[in-house]
């Protein structure tokens, strides 16, 4: 007897879109003599099933633009040290009242909440009128407005930063710390597109059965970012014999390594294009409670992300006071 084939495979049970990519993970499913001669051929090990090696398909698919993550979080990370570190050599008082650099950050978590709301209220509804797509704009051009921000927010802190030692130098004169506010407000405007991209991505493109590694891929993004920010440090340092990054900033050069990040940045978005390009969503199943759990997962997600936010801000409030 002869059984027909469903040319449909969202409809076939426990079965992945089948990625051409990765071909040879596919011999992993197969079950040869050996394998079969084995007691332990139901071992994983010997053999798998065909959706298991799909799920590590999409895993391995979720790779390359899982890297270009990084730098973006590298660059975030300099908004909470060099920055603050630059505003120790700035003219902070407000009348009588010195303003403490570490207070300056609250800046980057009122541009955060800001856009995260403006993204949500007024963007993603402009957008789904423009493309006629529920989403509005997708992930990955959520991450990439975030990668270009990035890089606008590096470049305005190398401005900002030749033009406060030229008048610490030579006109002996410590321009206003608030000049640091376009950096801030453009990295946290970064954060609110970036943050909820990556985020989404991972836990929509993830396979069913592996959403809890989803989040770690996610996470993992900024313990990376903050780890490639320590060993960049460390390799300038090292290349320049310590002249860029000096302990007092007047005597250092750090206009040029915030523009190495700007460059490295825009080699980074430049890669993240062409991955982006390439890469196909994971075709969503029509499966409603797999839909109301994943939108209910994220939604968790971003209500917390703001919570933390919104927590930071009025700590730093309670320190400024």
């Amino acid at each position: 007897m002869k059984l027909e084939v469903k040319n449909n495979y969202l409809i076939l049970i426990e079965a992945n879109q089948y990625l051409l990519s990765n071909r040879c993970l596919d011999k992993a499913a197969i079950l040869d003599d050996s394998a079969a001669a084995n007691e332990d051929s139901k071992s994983p090990w010997i053999v798998s099933t065909v959706t298991e090696v799909e799920e590590v398909k999409m895993v391995l698919k979720l790779i390359p633009i899982w890297s270009t993550c990084i730098l973006f979080w590298t660059v975030y990370s300099q908004m909470n040290t060099f920055t603050i570190e630059q505003a120790t050599f700035m003219n902070r008082k407000v009348g009588n009242f010195a303003v403490p650099a570490g207070s300056l950050s609250v800046f980057l978590f009122i541009s955060i909440l800001l856009f995260t709301s403006i993204n949500e209220r007024v963007i993603v509804r402009i957008a789904r009128k423009i493309t006629h797509n529920t989403q509005g704009i997708t992930s990955l051009q959520r991450v990439g407005i975030g990668l270009l921000l990035s890089i606008v927010g590096m470049v305005a802190s190398a401005l900002v930063e030749k033009r406060r030692r030229e008048h610490a130098i030579h006109h002996k004169f410590n321009i206003s710390a608030f000049w640091l506010a376009p950096q801030f407000f453009i990295v946290g405007a970064g954060e609110a597109f970036a943050y909820v991209g990556q985020l989404e991505f991972f836990i929509r493109e993830a396979p069913e059965g592996m959403k809890s590694m989803s989040t770690g891929l996610f996470l993992s993004t900024l313990s990376m970012g903050y780890f490639v920010s320590s060993l960049l440090v460390s390799l300038v340092q090292k290349a320049t014999k310590g002249r860029w990054l000096k302990s007092n900033l007047n005597k250092g050069k750090l206009d040029l390594f915030y523009w190495l990040l700007a460059v490295l940045g825009v080699i980074n978005f430049l890669i993240f294009i062409a991955f982006s390009m390439k890469h196909q969503y994971k075709v969503q199943k029509q499966n409603l409670s797999s839909i109301e759990d994943s939108a209910e997962e994220l939604g968790n997600w971003k209500d917390l992300t703001l919570d933390n936010k919104e927590k930071k801000l009025e700590a730093d409030e309670k320190v400024e006071a």
